[in-house]
């Protein structure tokens, strides 16, 4: 049997998988503490984020510098204006993007850290509210604060109880409270929050319309009813999508024709090009509307029962305005 290297050997001793569960233990510890203690002040700092005109100044240095850049993150896409504004930098000439119509949201484990209390005081002299949450609610910092959110914890996670982990696990769970409380009040809709995402794939899916994916115009495959099979042969190897939408002199769909359809009819044994395009096409074809999600589009070529490629896409009017293909879903990243 192979001897077990000497890390191996200290790791089984340790108990690293243990060490981990108890680390997670601490933090779940830390949130059950603050759980307990919320209270009407933390309501009265979510109503005064609601009222607030301006946006949400959140600030802090070093570690709680870094949660507080989350939850001004997490502020932003759930619909409410906020801005990480970094302490240090804000003594240095960026505390001019705050205005008396703002409220500041800090983040400070001891509330005694210089930085941050010395631009407290100074946003003080300017009337905003100052929200502060800290694991001191005695300190300068809560004495600077209109509102103080008590985030005082059991234990840190670190075994020397002195490193920021269950404290900034709190801070950043009471932040996320905040926002989705404010999304709730505000009634912040699947469209509000893809339209803060519209890069993601959340946002494509709720904001794009088949109108923006379609082939249309020039690219959009259509030929009259009147025309001949010869002439609707070329146009449809011309516009390459595998299928062509056939219309009246209204532009109104009467049926679709696709390269199955055109093997199908060459498998007959008749001669093709003395048919007419009424014998060959689908006369009632699913189509979509224009004004549809694209994702529905794409859901509908899915659940068909034999899958379909291509679907014609109509207006309110039921006139032909575009082709869609499942490709150009696909590449629309849904």
């Amino acid at each position: 049997m192979k001897k077990q290297s000497g890390a191996a050997e200290s790791a089984a001793e340790f108990g690293i998988l243990e060490e981990i569960r108890n680390v997670i233990d601490i933090e779940i510890e830390a949130l059950q503490s603050v759980r307990q203690k919320v209270g009407p002040e933390f309501e009265q700092a979510v109503k005064a984020i609601a009222d607030c005109e301006g946006q949400v100044i959140v600030t802090g240095v070093g570690k709680s510098g870094i949660i507080a850049n989350k939850i001004a993150a997490t502020l932003r896409s759930t619909g409410t204006p906020a801005t990480f504004l970094h302490a240090g930098e804000a003594l240095h000439g960026d505390i001019g993007i705050v205005t008396s119509r703002d409220v500041v949201l800090a983040v400070g484990k001891s509330g005694e850290t210089g930085e941050l209390n010395e631009l407290l005081r100074f946003l003080k002299k300017s009337a905003v509210v100052i929200i502060s949450l800290t694991s001191n609610d005695t300190s300068s910092m809560a004495q600077l604060s209109d509102i103080v959110l008590n985030l005082n914890i059991p234990r840190e996670a670190c075994p020397l109880n002195l490193a920021p982990t269950a404290s900034t696990t709190a801070a950043l769970a009471v932040g996320d409270a905040i926002a989705v409380v404010l999304m709730k009040l505000k009634n912040i809709s699947e469209a509000d929050f893809a339209r803060h995402h519209p890069g993601g794939q959340l946002g494509r899916r709720l904001l794009l319309t088949v109108d923006d994916v379609m082939r249309k115009d020039k690219e959009n495959p259509l030929i009259s009813i009147e025309q001949s099979v010869k002439e609707m042969v070329v146009r449809i190897t011309a516009f390459r999508v595998g299928a062509i939408s056939v219309v009246d002199d209204r532009g109104e769909l009467l049926g679709l024709v696709t390269d199955f359809d055109i093997r199908r009819a060459l498998e007959s044994g008749h001669d093709i090009f003395s048919m007419k395009i009424p014998d060959i096409m689908n006369a009632s074809p699913e189509v979509v509307f224009s004004d549809e999600k694209a994702i529905d589009a794409l859901e509908k070529m899915k659940e068909r029962r034999k899958p379909t490629a291509v679907i014609p896409v109509v207006n309110r009017n039921r006139k032909v305005v575009g082709m869609i293909h499942l490709h150009d879903l696909i590449a629309a990243g849904l």
